[in-house]
């Protein structure tokens, strides 16, 4: 699901391959296996893509179709 997801979220917002390949620091083929499954999202990616498309975790892991982010925490002092 998350593969589906994370290519409709860029397809929706007329981006390329290269240009998340870019802001997540890797390759473009890199980034293409990531949308076609050959490669797992490592949590740390799918929490860049979550803010990057500013949705949450949950919503591109498949877990909820609401894409609104959850509210953050707020820090204490």
């Amino acid at each position: 699901m998350v593969y589906q997801r994370i290519r409709n979220l860029r397809e929706d917002n007329d981006l390329k391959q290269r240009e998340l390949a870019e802001y997540l620091h890797v390759s473009q083929n890199t980034y293409s296996q990531y949308e076609n499954g050959i490669i797992a999202l490592t949590a740390e990616m799918v929490v860049q893509l979550a803010k990057f498309y500013h949705t949450s975790t949950d919503y591109l892991l498949g877990l909820t179709d609401v894409k609104t982010p959850y509210p953050r925490k707020k820090r204490q002092s």
